[in-house]
């Protein structure tokens, strides 16, 4: 479980998060959507320590990322996962050693364990024996899938996905969005979504946070997202012709 409690921040006289309190459970696809500019990357980087708050607590299974020194912090980082929005792949490297990457640099695994723990988690995004290709070899979905990999290459408590479907047709992003949710489920991970696609929002929402403005102006499940009056809300909701196919 990852908690934040009345986080702020600022950058110069800009407000980007005004006071916001989450809860994002173990085992469950948190999603944090909201229009462009509403917050959505700050809180996330805010999370992984990429940004400082200015006030308010983060706090992974109870400790308080807040207060930690970087030594401490860097522990907690072991146990993060994350899959960027580009995937963020090394065009240099082969897709065995994008994934062996995070355990090169934070396991004392042997050459062995690393292939094995590679050749598992290319098993299990459905990719068995791509090791050797390159991603200039891949197609969009196989990148997103690769990321998928090396984000879990560490087994982490904690896996952050920062539009996982961007750039991708309506069938692959059901693939990704099943792989998440399944591997989400399956190792019983606290799951971060930052996303746009309301086809993910219904699919895979178990939790979802609203963010407008900065700030937090609605949470709940996919099947009361379509029943809110929030205005802000419907607004972004209904203006997905996926949504409204569904409630004709």
């Amino acid at each position: 479980m990852i908690e934040i409690r009345n986080i702020k921040k600022s950058f110069g006289d800009k407000e980007v998060l005004k006071d916001i309190s989450c809860v994002f459970d173990k085992g469950k696809t948190n999603l944090l959507i909201g229009a462009s500019g509403s917050g959505k990357t700050t809180i996330t980087k805010c999370i992984v320590g990429l940004h400082e708050v200015d006030a308010g607590e983060i706090l992974y299974s109870g400790k308080n990322f807040s207060t930690m020194n970087q030594k401490e912090r860097k522990e907690i980082r072991k146990e993060i996962g994350f899959m960027f929005q580009g995937s963020a792949l090394f065009d240099s490297l082969s897709v065995e050693d994008n994934i062996k990457f995070p355990m090169q640099m934070f396991s004392k695994q042997t050459a062995k364990e690393m292939l094995d723990r590679c050749n598992y988690c290319l098993d299990r995004v459905g990719m068995p024996g791509t090791n050797k290709l390159f991603p200039s070899e891949l197609s969009g979905g196989m990148k997103k899938r690769v990321g998928i990999a090396r984000a879990i290459a560490m087994n982490p408590k904690y896996l952050f996905c920062d539009e996982p479907n961007s750039g991708l047709d309506p069938q692959t992003s059901i693939v990704i969005d099943d792989l998440i949710k399944g591997i989400t489920v399956e190792f019983d991970i606290t799951t971060i979504v930052v996303t746009h696609d309301m086809n993910s929002v219904i699919e895979i929402g178990d939790k979802i946070f609203f963010l407008y403005k900065g700030e937090k102006s609605w949470e709940g499940t996919n099947k009361e997202i379509l029943k809110t009056e929030v205005d802000q809300v419907k607004r972004f909701v209904y203006a997905s012709k996926f949504i409204n196919e569904i409630i004709k």
